[in-house]
């Protein structure tokens, strides 16, 4: 799928939900005393998101993949201190709400692995590295993909709408004459009747020309 705006991607999205989940639980007044540990879970937090934001901003998928580790770091160091959270009495009352954060500081872990990995793959070096040739052609690709699609979809719905009847059965409108019936307007001539029009020669009318050729 493709993204235009790191907005719209699922990752920034679980990065922004772990911040805010952050700041939330470290507004608790267990954290009061506890020096700068709220405040680097908290920065620890933002940054996960924010790395993700600025690669994805930087146009080079060169630069986005070291900003994507670097949103992982972030990842782990939220889950480090967490860890020690969970280790601290004081803390007991939170357990689930640091264990919740865990569960979801892996996730985005994980997520931000598979696309480093893709991204390692990719023969794509960016947008800010694409030429006005490359960008022509990849629009040119989108284009005769999306007129495939319409084409497509019109030769079903085309298909679908088309009402064939089974075998034996008459389409509507159509004529039907059963045998021996004589369709309406056919003219019709008994045995020995002569049709208009048609030339008779009797046998007195073939000696008569006979003799005049001899």
């Amino acid at each position: 799928m493709k993204y235009n705006r790191f907005e719209e991607l699922p990752v920034w999205q679980a990065g922004m939900i772990l911040a805010e989940r952050i700041f939330a639980v470290t507004a608790d007044k267990a954290f009061a005393c506890q020096g700068d540990l709220a405040n680097q879970l908290q920065r620890a937090g933002l940054s996960v998101c924010n790395n993700v934001a600025e690669g994805f901003e930087r146009g080079s998928t060169g630069e986005l993949l070291a900003f994507l580790y670097y949103a992982r770091g972030s990842a782990g160091e939220v889950r480090s201190m967490l860890i020690l959270c969970e280790r601290m009495a004081r803390f007991a009352h939170l357990k689930s709400e640091i264990s919740d954060l865990k569960c979801l500081a892996e996730s985005i872990s994980r997520q931000l692995r598979a696309w480093a990995g893709q991204l390692q793959d990719s023969p794509i070096k960016g947008q800010r590295h694409l030429n006005q040739e490359v960008r022509d052609r990849r629009e040119g690709q989108a284009r005769r993909e999306s007129f495939d699609k319409f084409l497509t979809d019109k030769i079903r719905q085309g298909r679908q709408g088309a009402q064939v009847p089974p075998a034996g059965q008459v389409p509507p409108g159509a004529k039907v004459h059963t045998a021996g019936q004589v369709p309406p307007d056919a003219k019709v001539h008994t045995a020995g009747q002569v049709p208009p029009g048609a030339k008779v020669h009797t046998e007195e009318a073939g000696e008569a020309d006979e003799s005049t050729t001899g």
